[in-house]
Order: C-alpha cells, then structure tokens, then sequence
C-alpha cells in the first residue's frame, strides 16, 4: 500500500513518505507499546492522507516524538501538504504561529487522543506547488521567520545522508532530539528512506528507562547536540553495554575538539564510529560531515560537503587569506528562501546558495574549519539564539543591556548599581525567553556599559569584563581546582546551577546558600562524582575548604566506579518504594513513611539550623515549606479538576487538621511541623537557646511530642488532634539524631526509638523499619555504593516527595496483576512531576517590581518606581 494514488494532477510529494509499505514486515518504529511495521505504519499514513483529502492544505503539525505524530507528518509529505511543524513543548510558539500563519489544519494532541483540526476545506492560502516543510530556525521557536523546504530538498538531504553514514535497513535509530528540530527530523526521514527503525521516544539520555528500551529495541545509532555529550558523561554512556551500537552522530553546535577525540577513541575501543556534522535548518539539516577515521586526527573540523553538496570561501575584507572566508553552500538541499508571512507560501525559490554566516578556512588537507560567525548568532548547547532579541526583550522590561554568546553560555551584561539590580531575576527572563537552562546564561552588573568611540557596544570588552575571574587570579584558582577525568570542576557554577544562584562565591557553602534537602541529593552525587569522597560537614563547608586536596590528587586516583551514598539519601529512596509497593500490595513493608519523618527532622537541622542569623534562618526555612506545598498542592488542584478523587480540602492541605483520613497526611503533617518550628524559633528567646543547646533542644521537643505519641490527654478518640502533634516526636528525633555528637548522646536518641516506637502501630514488623531507619540515620553516615546505584538513588531520593504526592492517581489506573508495572509507573511519573516541578521553580516567573529590586544604600526606604 502507497499513499494515497488520487492526487490532483501537479502534486508534488516526497517520495520517501510514498513509498513505506515497499518496506514490508519491516520494523519501522519501536514504542514503549510495541513495535510498528512498515505495512502498518503505511496503513496508518494513507488512511490519514485521504482524510487530508486531495485539495493541499497548510497542516500545522504540533510535533512531539509520538507515533500519531509522525504518522500525520509522513501524510501530509505524502499527499502534498506542506507542513508547519512546531515545537509541541513550547505552547506559545504553537499558538504564536497559528496566529501568525492561520493553518488549515491543526494536528495537535488533546488529553489522551490525537485531533486534526480542519480549519477549512479549502486552502485560504496560495501555496507554491514546490513548498513541503516550513521550520523555525533553531533558536527562533515562535517567531514569525520560517525556513521554506521543497520535497526535493526533503529528499535529497535523506538521501545524502544515508549514503555518507551507511545506514542499513538493519539499524535502529533512537530519536534523542525533537521532531520540530531540523536534526531530530533529520534522523527521522533518512531512516525511513532506508527502511530502518525508529526506537520513537521523548525520553533523555539521562534516564535509565531511555537506556533499556535502546538495548532492547537494539538500538545502533544515537544523535546528540554538544549538551547530550554531557548527560551522556554523567550517566557513564564510556562504560555501558550496548551490543548494537554502530555510530554516534553529532551536530547542533561545535563540540570542543577535546571532546571529539575522546568521544572518537571510544567508539574505536568500543566498536563504533563518531560522525561528527556540520548543518543549518537552511539547508533542510546537513551540509558537512567528519569522516569517522579523521575525528581523531582533525577534531576541530567541521570535515568535507556531503554527497551532493560543495563549498566555496567568499572573501572577506576583515579575513584576508586566500583558504578563508565566509563558507558559502550550494546543493539540492538549500531551502527555496524564508517566509515572514503567509504572503511568502506562494514564493517559489529565492535563493540558490546559502551563505552561512559563518567564518571558515580550508586546511591543506580539503577539510573545513570553523572559525567564528560574521553576525552575532551565538549557537549555545544546539539552539541558535540571536542576542540583539534579547537585548530588545530586556529593554521591553525598561532594562538596558548587552548580551553576547559564544558555543557555552550567554553572556549578558546590565546596566545599573550592582546592589539595587537583581540579576538572578534578569537570568530568569532570559531563560524564559530562549529556552535555555540557567547554567548557560550568566548575568552581570555593570554601573557603566562598555562602549566603543563610534558609541556603539564594546562585545569585547564585555566578554573580558564578565569572566568568572579576573585573568590575574586564573592561574592561581586553576591550580586550586579539584580535577576528574574530564577536566576542571567549576564548583562555583555548579552550586549556581544547582541551587539557582546567581552570588557565589569560593566562601559560599551549601546551607549558606539556602540548600535544602529537597537540592541536597543532586548536589552531593554531583560533588561525590567531581570531588570523589566528601566529608560528612561537606554541606556546612566553604567552596574553598570543598577544593582542598586531601591525600592523593583526584586525576591520580584509580579510576573505580565504588562510591560511599549518604545514609539519609538511601533511606528516602529506599522508603519511597516501600510506601508506594506496599499501598500496591506488591509486599507489605510498612513504616517507610514514618522513617521520613525522621529523615525530614534530620535534613532540617543540618540544612536549616546553620550559624546564619535568625531572619536568613526563616527566609530559607519558608522557601523550603513553599517547595513542599506548592508542588503538593498544584498536582491536587489539577487532580481535583480532572477527576472525582478529591476534595477541597485536600487541596488546601487541610484534612487531616479536620480530623479526617487522607492519604496525604505525611505532607500535611511535615508542612504542620516545619511551619510550627518556624512560628517558635521566630521567638529570640528560643533561637538563642538552640544555638546555645544543639542537642538539649531537640530532646526536649522529643520528649514533649511523646504527649501526642501516647494521647496523654485522650483527645484522638474524640478527632480533636491533628495527626501532625501525634507523630511530631518523630520529626524530633530526627532532629536530634543530627545534632547527637556524642556516643552517650547517640545511645539516648536510640534508646528513646527503642522505647517508644514499639506499640504505636501494634505491628511489630512495621515499627521494626520505622526502629531499623532511625538507627541508621544516628550510627551510620554514610554507606558503601557503586556509582550506578548513587544515581538510581538519587533520582528516587530527589524525587521521593513528587512520588509520594502523584502515585495515588497512577497505580489504581492500573489492575492488580500489572503490580510491578504499577509500582515502575508510579516512580516514573513521580520523577516526572518532580523534574517538571523543579524546572518551574527554578523559572518562576516574577512582576516587574522583582526584576529591580531599588535600595536605599543608607537604609531608608525609597520609592520604586510603577512599571
């Protein structure tokens, strides 16, 4: 079966997209639901091309790594639609381009379904009979300017493609990047040409589960921007079995040269290759490849034209040099022009070769070099991004800036008194606009902006004005630094990523910081990674005493993948799956809540009850409440929308005060707690004897919540005691459990488990765990690892809150007999929520009063002016 034989006459398609059932039985894509044929997958493509019908219509396509997706995407291509694809994950860009563009179609998911929107049966546009794809230039999502691709150029790039990399029909490619971007479409169509697979996933190299379904699906080939190389070093990609591997590609932005030999000796060691590229959306997606056997010797090349193609150097006035100039591309897969506007879909080709705007000479040997861009496009971790846009959204905000990039981070530069402008805000708004990961912004206060003579902006002397050091103290901070195999650990940007802070300093430690133990977990196992061991004060420790060496030098160390995990981490990912097996009935382990409770009492003294004065104390103390209950009560709210499984007051964490039963009563009784802790040590009187009595404290509020632990004044027979004052003496165990320095001061705090554990639940198993994780977390630090268990162990452990929050609406989707399926589904979905809920957190957005934040330098306060 072909797509569909009834086309209008002058029809044009792209032949690949025609032609999938000549494939067979093939496996064309494999899902998390089972593998796809060629015949069903052509089925499913011409059923939904005959729906499009024979008249060509503008089909904007929200792209996502689904089967539905791809299924409409080869349709359209099939019968002659162009198509407007879009990024399914950024939901302004899909509607700033529906507006801008008015389709004819919208192809878009809606809840658990797949829904063409036909708009209009007839075309309201006039489309030019060459026009196929429409794409937003990497780094430009949502804007106007389109990239306009032919079925020729579709083709011709596959084909290309496919002839330099030797694909087979035998390979399965794993769709590592977006569909909506050129690379990720580009892996896509030239598979599909050949009649391979697809492993169709939306998963990151960095989960476990993305890894055994590649194994499974025997996956062969993997693509990767500069930024899946690093996520690829933490999930120790050089030391895993995958059979099939045959080649890795790489393309979205330069990656170091360094990189690329490594990345190339280990595909030598391992038995696969590196191909590393060279392309622009412009030129539907490749224009240049590395050969494999030249990676190690030329890493810095961007190689020779692919089959097809050629190159040419047009001088250039400031780049004298007969090999040097800006790199010009001709081929069959140069785009036919751009669009700004529907007007532009009726325009035939525009252009016959591209000029790229990058700079480039060519060595002596025939390969391509890279050396810098003629305007100021700055592609940072694969997305193209366009400082001058940046510049002009800032200025929307009243702020006047700088900004200018290079391949690692985006540098912006504000004007205004360094103690009234709040840059972490200003980073904010710009991660939010580009789409960027905070890591790769940095921000920085100048009283007086950098100009040239002409008046116009010194980019140059900005970049040097805005290094991390000042180049006097490079070497000597080099020196200073802690190494791994993979170079030179910037922990100082590390605890800025981390702890989304844009202040710190080789002074700053982890609690100084506002650490929690909510960024504890990704903390330590990124320290433990860099540094190696860490002592058990590590969180309490100033960056500079972190980078002290201790014995022998981290690169002189025997490469070992043993690791030590912190008794407190392992507890909660441990007791995270015990509550959620159990409320399964996988097995019954209880006691794995209340273990948490003592846990959270431990991680608040160590986290919260630092040498800052009592106000900081507060401030970090609130935001913690605020990260518990707002991920908490946002997932209720939404619950409580879509289905009938709650109530109000669930969602306002109210429950279990009202006497009632709730499944939550774990985080209402932790929010309870730390909210009441914060109301008493707000008291000066309080504050100053715990710091007095680190210990004496803790054991005093233990022994006072054993007044609820035992209902000594029979209030829970008649409902009137909140859950929180009955197992409050275990959240004070913990707490002393921390601050216990002493053997005589351990031996109290295990003795009172022993003593008052026993008998709460009249099960002797359950107290058991509940007497077993205490104990743990008074005698033992931390436990003998491996590094692939640290990092399981820290995805649960991070996650443990998220899981507990969203597992009741997972495993009663699910029937008895799928208990383990459950009990996998549930964690998933938790580690989801709380990758989601921390990417929010960390992007909130603010009002424009908290974007500058104006200061009375004498302390007076001053009029902040109305946006």
């Amino acid at each position: 079966m072909i797509a569909p034989s009834g086309l209008l006459p002058g029809t044009k398609t792209v032949p690949f997209a025609r032609s999938l059932a000549a494939h067979g039985d093939r496996t064309a894509v494999i899902t998390a639901d089972g593998p796809v044929s060629y015949r069903e997958l052509a089925a499913r493509v011409a059923e939904t091309a005959r729906r499009l019908g024979p008249e060509r219509r503008l089909v904007l396509l929200v792209g996502a790594n689904t089967l539905d997706a791809l299924v409409v995407h080869l349709a359209a291509l099939a019968g002659g639609h162009p198509v407007l694809l879009v990024p399914g994950d950024h939901a302004g860009a899909v509607q700033s381009l529906t507006d801008a563009y008015n389709p004819d179609v919208v192809a878009r998911p809606d809840g658990g379904a797949w829904v063409l929107d036909e708009r209009r049966a007839v075309s309201a546009h006039t489309l030019h009979p060459d026009l196929a794809l429409l794409l937003s230039t990497s780094g430009s999502t949502g804007s106007a300017k389109l990239v306009r691709l032919s079925h020729e150029n579709l083709q011709a790039n596959a084909e290309s493609i496919a002839g330099y990399l030797g694909i087979r029909d035998s390979d399965r490619a794993a769709t590592t990047l977006p569909m909506h971007y050129c690379y990720g479409l580009s892996v896509i169509h030239s598979h599909l040409l050949r009649g391979a697979g697809l492993i169709l996933t939306d998963l990151s190299v960095a989960d476990a589960c993305f890894w055994e379904l590649f194994r499974t699906g025997r996956g062969s080939t993997l693509a990767g921007v500069p930024y899946t190389f690093d996520l690829l070093d933490r999930v120790g990609f050089a030391t895993m079995e995958l059979p099939h591997l045959r080649y890795v590609t790489q393309a979205g932005g330069r990656l170091a040269p360094d990189r690329v030999a490594h990345y190339a000796a280990l595909g030598r060691a391992a038995g696969w290759d590196l191909f590393v590229m060279y392309g622009q959306t412009e030129a539907t997606a490749r224009m240049a490849y590395l050969p494999p056997d030249l990676a190690h010797t030329h890493p810095e090349a961007a190689g020779v034209a692919i089959p097809g193609g050629s190159f040419r150097l047009q001088p250039l006035p400031d780049w004298p040099g007969q090999d040097t100039g800006e790199l010009v591309y001709a081929g069959p897969n140069v785009m036919l022009g751009y669009a700004e506007s529907p007007d532009d879909l009726g325009l035939g080709r525009s252009i016959d070769e591209l000029h790229t705007g990058d700079i480039a000479r060519r060595t002596p040997d025939g390969l391509y070099e890279i050396l810098g861009r003629r305007s100021r496009f700055a592609k940072i971790l694969g997305l193209r991004i366009d400082p001058q846009q940046v510049e002009a959204m800032l200025e929307r905000h009243g702020i006047t800036s700088f900004c200018t990039g290079d391949d690692d981070e985006l540098v912006v530069a504000v004007s205004g008194d360094p103690d009234a402008v709040d840059a972490a805000s200003v980073r904010r708004m710009v991660t939010g606009e580009c789409g960027l990961p905070a890591r790769a912004v940095r921000v920085r206060v100048l009283t007086e902006l950098p100009r040239l003579a002409t008046g116009k902006a010194d980019y140059r002397a900005i970049r040097e004005l805005t290094r991390p050091e000042a180049s006097a103290d490079a070497a000597k901070s080099v020196a200073a630094r802690r190494t791994t195999p993979t170079g030179p650990v910037d922990l100082c940007r590390l605890y800025a990523e981390i702890l989304d802070r844009d202040q710190v300093t080789e002074d700053s430690s982890f609690v100084g910081l506002g650490g929690d133990s909510l960024s504890y977990v990704e903390m330590s196992l990124n320290l433990e990674e860099a540094l190696g061991h860490l002592p058990d004060n590590w969180h309490t420790l100033p960056i500079r005493e972190l980078r002290k060496p201790s014995g022998q030098p981290a690169e002189d160390r025997p490469k070992t993948r043993r690791r030590t995990l912190e008794t407190g981490v392992a507890l909660r990912a441990v007791a995270i799956v015990l509550i959620v097996g159990s409320h399964i009935h996988l097995f019954m382990v209880k006691g794995g809540a209340h273990v948490l409770l003592g846990v959270a009492g431990y991680n608040f003294a160590r986290f919260h009850l630092t040498s800052a004065d009592r106000r900081e104390r507060l401030r970090n103390l609130g935001r913690s409440i605020t990260r518990i209950a707002a991920p908490s009560v946002a997932w209720l709210a939404l619950m409580l929308l879509v289905t009938d499984d709650y109530r109000l007051t669930d969602v306002l964490l109210l429950t279990s005060l009202l006497g009632a039963h709730t499944g939550f009563w774990f985080i209402e009784a932790l929010v309870y707690i730390l909210a009441a802790v914060a109301a008493v040590l707000a008291i000066p009187l309080v504050d100053r004897t715990e710091r007095r009595f680190p210990f004496a404290v803790p054991a005093a509020l233990m022994t006072l919540g054993l007044i609820g632990r035992y209902d000594l004044f029979g209030l829970d027979a008649r409902g009137h005691i909140p859950l929180a004052v009955t197992v409050f003496w275990l959240f004070a165990m913990g707490w002393a459990a921390a601050k216990a320095v002493t053997v005589r001061q351990r031996l109290l705090v295990t003795v009172a488990a022993m003593a008052t554990v026993p008998g709460f639940f009249g099960q002797p198993a359950r107290e058991a765990v509940i007497i077993a994780g205490l104990a743990l977390l008074v005698w033992v630090r931390n436990l003998p690892s491996l590094a692939s268990v640290n990092r399981v162990a820290g995805v649960l452990a991070g996650s443990s809150l998220y899981i507990y929050v969203t597992h009741w609406q997972v495993f009663p989707r699910l029937d008895d007999q799928f208990a383990v399926v459950s009990l996998i589904a549930s964690l998933l979905v938790g580690i989801a929520y709380a990758a989601l809920a921390t990417r929010v957190m960390r992007w909130r957005p603010f009002p424009r009063e908290r974007w500058i934040k104006l200061r009375s330098r004498r302390g007076s306060m001053g009029s902040v002016p109305r946006p």
